[in-house]
């Protein structure tokens, strides 16, 4: 008679009906419990169930953008930006790329030792098609060892001005999608502080940051308003939506940028007038410089990455 391998715990897949109902079929409880959503015997405390439901609710649009994809041997390429633990491409590549068998994901962070753990972490759990590099957002974009060109870009709470600059990776490598979900934006609100008093008696519209919590909350406002038009200006559909509702998460909100190849001057002219507006000239070479002789919008050298309906 053939003896059954013996399988030791970590490895041993448990049963599903002893799993919260939160965990997927065929998910791996590995990887939950080595991010620590799920305890050791296999439990969700009350933090980790609100982090699980809102990677959950970001994964639910990546899973849909990615579907729209057309097939390909290699599989979708996405890069994840200010990866952190990579909760969101180690979920992506377990529910989605797993299955699929083919396609990869670069994370992306600027601290090594989250980086040397990701890569520890993808080898233990065979998810081999994972590849983590500890660099800034920014200084990913020079890298010449990464592909020309990605399906996606994700950043996940990237911090202030990282977004910024994986928006800019992302028209650099010719996304045809990228979700953002922005963080700490503090650039534009040490602005307003800078000019507040000149605005004051310039502008009534000032009193929307006289305060300084209000400068700080039209601050994070307004970026992602400019985010929004630069996207668009650049040949993408834009649409802002929450993550999670408001009782898990104040850094809540959601773009989604689809490439169209349809630019939008309108979009950049109003951009540069809020600029103007703001008295923020000066971040337009720096933080859009689409709009200022810089990077050429996807597909602008090239008809291979049309969307679909143009292919």
């Amino acid at each position: 008679m053939k003896r059954k391998a013996k399988v030791s715990g970590a490895a041993a897949a448990a049963p599903q009906e002893s799993l919260p109902p939160e965990v997927r079929p065929g998910q791996s409880v590995e990887l939950l419990k080595q991010l620590h959503i799920l305890t050791r015997d296999g439990k969700l405390n009350q933090d980790s169930r609100r982090k699980l439901k809102q990677v959950y609710h970001l994964f639910q649009f990546i899973e849909g953008l990615l579907q729209e994809l057309p097939p390909s041997a290699t599989g979708p390429l996405v890069a994840d930006h200010g990866a952190g633990k990579s909760y969101l491409g180690f979920i992506t590549y377990d529910l989605y790329l797993k299955a699929l068998g083919r396609g990869s994901i670069v994370g992306i962070e600027t601290r090594s030792e989250l980086v040397e753990s990701s890569r520890a972490l993808a080898q233990r759990l065979g998810f081999e098609r994972m590849r983590f590099l500890n660099l800034s957002v920014a200084e990913s974009t020079g890298r010449e060892d990464l592909p020309a060109r990605f399906d996606m870009v994700t950043a996940l709470h990237a911090c202030d001005t990282a977004t910024d600059d994986a928006i800019h990776f992302g028209l650099q490598k010719q996304a045809r999608f990228m979700v953002l979900v922005p963080c700490c934006q503090a650039e534009l609100a040490a602005s307003l502080r800078l000019n507040k008093a000149m605005q004051l008696s310039r502008t009534p519209l000032a009193e929307l940051w006289r305060h300084p919590l209000h400068t700080r909350e039209l601050g994070s406002q307004l970026t992602n308003v400019l985010r929004c038009l630069y996207l668009e200006s650049q040949g993408y559909s834009v649409t802002v939506t929450e993550l999670v509702g408001w009782e898990h998460s104040m850094k809540n909100e959601l773009i989604l940028a689809r490439f169209t190849g349809q630019r939008k001057h309108s979009a950049g002219q109003r951009l540069k007038a809020l600029l103007q507006e703001f008295a923020l000239e000066p971040l337009l070479g720096t933080r859009y410089p689409g709009l200022a002789g810089g990077v050429p919008a996807p597909g602008a050298e090239t008809t291979a990455w049309a969307p679909p309906s143009c292919q």
